[in-house]
């Protein structure tokens, strides 16, 4: 068996969905690789500066500015962390080696930003194992982001991150281009559900247009907002919302009173079961629900302004340019966003451009990996091989 370590962390929850599921379809398909998964924040608590200084974890603030809504705040704070991360470079890549040293792999994989210059050099010790950069958006943030001089292989979603690849001189053959961005395993599963008798049990008008509502793991207080402007307009439609581990959250749109049917939801780890039960979804333009909304062919409504994370910004520009859905400036106008996409000429446009849209990209992982692999070998069997950019 071939030794894959898979690096990620739990600042936001994209970069461990993307490593769990790997892992799971590798193991599920006996797959050659022994798959590891390394929490990146675990190995280098010791070099913590934030948390030493703070007592808070570099992924623990990122995530307590998600559930806050501090968003506006991140570009600054993301200059920060990475004056932060360089000056700390030459004691992270050390504290990697001697992981390495104990832990060897065949194989790395990396699913997190900002640490791919350091994983990418220590890595270049004694064996020169293989490295390979997975993006979990939909394209780079430059600079010193996700895209480094220093990774092998890369491997992204969109064609946007395939040219800022090729820009920074990553060879065309070192690039693969996957057809979207990694999803749980049970969304490739195609189930046929019966909507009409689902919708009824759940207490929702069994032939209503029905709107999904999610912003992440925590929720956000915007979905009362929506809800309640929603209410008061005319359309025909209904609303699933789900507010993660928001409990607060919850508690407040089911104590809501309208005339529009809601159906509220904490914590779901069915979110494919809801999403299979809807027509259209609104929220932020995270990488991942955009992604998981799409599997399910329904059109989208986000929202792109000064708060927005500054590495999702692309998504919004990559929903107006694919025709997947409506980017609004501010959800305050929410409610002439949704009488515009389910004005019918509208929507039927919007339903048609989602349908084609088909992302198989935890089936093609991969075999991509074989390939990097495969094409690691060769290299390290020349005798002419050259020699890659220092660090």
């Amino acid at each position: 068996m071939r030794r894959l370590s898979i690096v990620f962390h739990h600042a936001g929850g994209g970069h461990r969905s993307a490593a769990e599921a790997l892992r799971d379809v590798l193991t599920r398909n006996q797959s050659p690789w022994d798959v590891t998964l390394v929490n990146l924040q675990d190995l280098l608590d010791p070099l913590d500066i934030m948390r030493r200084a703070t007592g808070v974890r570099i992924q623990d603030s990122y995530n307590l500015i998600l559930r806050k809504g501090w968003t506006r705040f991140t570009p600054p704070l993301l200059v920060l962390l990475q004056a932060l991360i360089r000056a700390s470079h030459a004691r992270v890549v050390k504290q990697l080696r001697a992981y390495w040293a104990e832990h060897p792999a065949d194989l790395v994989l990396s699913v997190i930003p900002h640490f791919n210059r350091a994983l990418a050099i220590s890595l270049r010790n004694g064996e020169d194992t293989p490295f390979a950069t997975l993006l979990t958006d939909l394209a780079d943030y430059p600079p010193r982001f996700w895209i480094e001089p220093q990774s092998q292989y890369i491997i992204v979603g969109t064609e946007r991150a395939r040219q800022q690849a090729l820009a920074l001189g990553h060879p065309p053959d070192r690039i693969f281009q996957t057809s979207g961005m990694i999803l749980k395993p049970r969304f490739y599963e195609r189930k046929t559900i019966d909507r009409v008798r689902e919708r009824t049990g759940l207490g929702l008008e069994p032939n209503r247009l029905t709107g999904i509502v999610l912003f992440g793991g925590h929720g956000s207080r915007v979905m009362i907002d929506i809800v309640k402007q929603l209410d008061r307009t005319s359309t025909e439609m209904q609303l699933i919302l789900l507010c993660g581990h928001n409990r607060k959250l919850a508690a407040q749109l089911k104590n809501l009173k309208t005339r529009k049917r809601i159906l509220v939801e904490g914590f779901a780890t069915n979110v494919d079961y809801y999403m299979s039960l809807a027509d259209f979804f609104i929220g932020k333009p995270g990488p991942g629900s955009i992604s998981e909304a799409l599997q399910f062919h329904l059109p989208v409504i986000v929202e792109s302004n000064a708060s927005t994370l500054p590495q999702e910004r692309y998504n919004a520009q990559w929903i107006t340019e694919k025709g997947f859905g409506i980017v609004v400036a501010s959800f305050d106008s929410i409610a002439s966003a949704v009488e515009r996409l389910l004005e019918p000429a509208s929507f039927d446009d919007l339903r048609r451009n989602v349908s084609r849209y088909s992302n198989r990209a935890l089936l093609e992982v991969p075999e991509i990996l074989e390939k990097c692999w495969s094409s690691s070998a060769q290299q390290r069997s020349s005798p002419g091989r050259l020699l890659r950019v220092s660090g």
